[in-house]
């Protein structure tokens, strides 16, 4: 029996509008699932008085250490504000963003440089981001460079500013940041790179801390190579501009801080912290903040 032109064409239409049918759900589906990611924003408010000695970042190396048969040890000794030198909160505000106490969370300025950077080099090449979402990516995110993973680094950014406040988001950075293969927060990598207390860090070693913090373990505190020595003096040197040390500090007393630094070898302690060893200890000393 042979099928009409008109009721074929019924067909096609009826084949077609399931198809559509189907990709509008399916679409529908995927993007209640990326709103559902990117708007289920974790509770910041209990970092108010809890420290948080483990971090999604944390756990990510860790399981990415045991998926090539090797086990991660992990550092980190918790500081308050007043256990951590004035010199490493402020070469750390210079190095990684010396806007900080003048945004709310985000810099959209800088934010619009990294996306034109990122278009105009076809990928995504550079971040932007404060040491708020850098936190919020630390303690609740992944390092993706997927969009939406961006999205909702934004809004728990923004979250943390409103709940906890600048000294707060500070105080718990320098105690999460990474510093090496297992090495977390200021402490533990003054006393692995220095042997001393985060309290006691003089400019320079402050400078050189904050100098390896884009790429941690590529770049080490006390192993100088031309890149590391140029971003040392020049932290310390925006130090002085912004006026967090003295005009008067003796110039070559400084230049020799940094040489000794840079062209000391590295105890064996210090390697083990660094990486060359995998160190096992973990201590966490947990303080409410002041």
């Amino acid at each position: 029996m042979k099928t009409s032109p008109a009721r074929s064409n019924y067909k096609w239409r009826l084949f077609g509008g399931g198809e559509l049918l189907l990709l509008a759900g399916t679409a529908g589906f995927f993007l209640l699932l990326s709103a559902s990611y990117v708007f289920w924003l974790p509770d910041v408010s209990e970092l108010k008085r809890k420290n948080p000695l483990e971090t999604s970042f944390m756990r990510i190396k860790e399981k990415q250490a045991a998926a090539q048969g090797k086990k991660l040890g992990r550092t980190i000794t918790w500081r308050g504000w007043d256990g951590i030198s004035d010199n490493l909160k402020h070469a750390v505000l210079v190095a990684e963003d010396d806007g900080f106490y003048r945004h709310k969370g985000v810099d959209w300025e800088s934010t619009r440089k990294a996306l034109e950077t990122d278009w105009k080099q076809k990928r995504f090449a550079k971040g932007g981001s404060t040491i708020t979402q850098q936190l919020a990516r630390n303690l609740y995110l992944s390092p993706s460079k997927n969009p939406l993973r961006k999205i909702k680094e934004l809004l728990i950014a923004r979250q943390l500013e409103k709940e906890l406040g600048k000294r707060r988001i500070l105080e718990i950075y320098l105690n999460v940041a990474e510093w090496g293969k297992g090495i977390y927060g200021a402490e533990a990598a003054a006393r692995a790179y220095f042997g001393k207390s985060a309290a006691d860090l003089n400019p320079e070693e402050a400078a050189a801390l904050a100098a390896a913090l884009p790429s941690p373990r590529r770049y080490s505190p006390v192993k100088g190579t031309k890149f590391m020595e140029r971003r040392k003096s020049s932290i310390v040197a925006r130090m002085r501009a912004s006026g967090y040390l003295p005009e008067e500090a003796d110039e070559d007393e400084m230049s020799e801080s940094l040489a000794v630094l840079t062209s000391s070898g590295v105890p064996a302690e210090v390697s083990s912290a660094a990486g060359l060893i995998e160190p096992s200890s973990s201590t966490a000393e947990a303080q409410t903040p002041d």
